[in-house]
């Protein structure tokens, strides 16, 4: 059976996540009950580089799936946006997945945005994309305190109680932290992040853009292992999945 690769966009507010859950609508479910529409009706499970939480939102994430059925990656995309219309999930473009590939295994890197709309008005084009904060936020200050967390060290701190990773080790190779007029933008890169890690990340740095903590506190966090010192769990909605990268080039059709 042909095993092919997916490149997915979709918008998190209308899921609750991208795993399967009993009578809750879940971007997993979407997939692949619109690939059964092309396998016979039989089930077509999807392995997938990063499961997202309710309200989060993806750009790049990369999915698997066989399926009987031998078609073209470019007609595959196409069937499976025509079955899954009119939810908000997009193939983006498929390929058929090299030999001994995993979208979550063979990955090299993860990448993670978070939106925060920083001005005194509520959004209106993009409720449910963004973290509202009215006060201005220092962004030299979260950017400052965003380098000191770099590298590979124990994220206990910024992991959720939830969290099944067998060690909180992870190496954070990118955090930055920009302003582009009224929106500031977190970027996090790492080979895998932790359950809610750039979500507490987001909302600690928060924090010191606020004012309320110096910009050497996220790094105190860090080295004390205790979650229940670090800022909040920012809101769901202003998390978006980027893109995962390959060794493997990947013939995107």
């Amino acid at each position: 059976m042909p095993r092919y690769a997916l490149l997915i966009e979709y918008d998190g507010g209308g899921f609750h996540g991208w795993q399967r859950q009993e009578a809750l609508a879940t971007v997993q479910q979407a997939i692949e009950e619109a690939a059964a529409r092309l396998n016979g009706g039989e089930p077509a499970a999807t392995i997938v580089a990063g499961r997202t939480d309710a309200g989060v939102h993806a750009e790049g994430q990369v999915a698997d799936i066989m399926l009987a059925a031998d078609l073209p990656p470019e007609r595959l995309r196409e069937a499976l946006n025509f079955h899954t219309r009119p939810l908000p999930v997009a193939i983006r473009a498929a390929a058929r997945a090299p030999e001994g590939w995993s979208p979550r295994f063979s990955a090299v890197r993860r990448s993670y945005r978070y939106r925060i709309l920083n001005r005194a008005a509520r959004p209106a084009l993009d409720a449910g994309r963004v973290w509202h904060m009215q006060r201005r936020l220092d962004v030299d200050a979260m950017h400052a305190a965003a380098q000191t967390l770099l590298g590979r060290h124990d994220f206990s701190a910024y992991r959720a109680a939830s969290c099944q990773a067998k060690d909180a080790l992870r190496t954070l190779d990118r955090l930055d932290v920009s302003r582009f007029g009224e929106e500031v933008v977190i970027v996090a890169e790492a080979r895998s992040f932790l359950h809610h890690q750039v979500r507490n990340l987001a909302g600690t740095l928060a924090e010191v853009g606020l004012g309320k903590r110096p910009d050497s506190w996220p790094r105190k966090v860090l080295d004390g292992r205790d979650r229940t010192r670090a800022g909040q769990t920012a809101p769901p909605e202003g998390l978006c999945f980027l893109r995962v990268e390959y060794a493997e080039a990947l013939d995107w059709r």
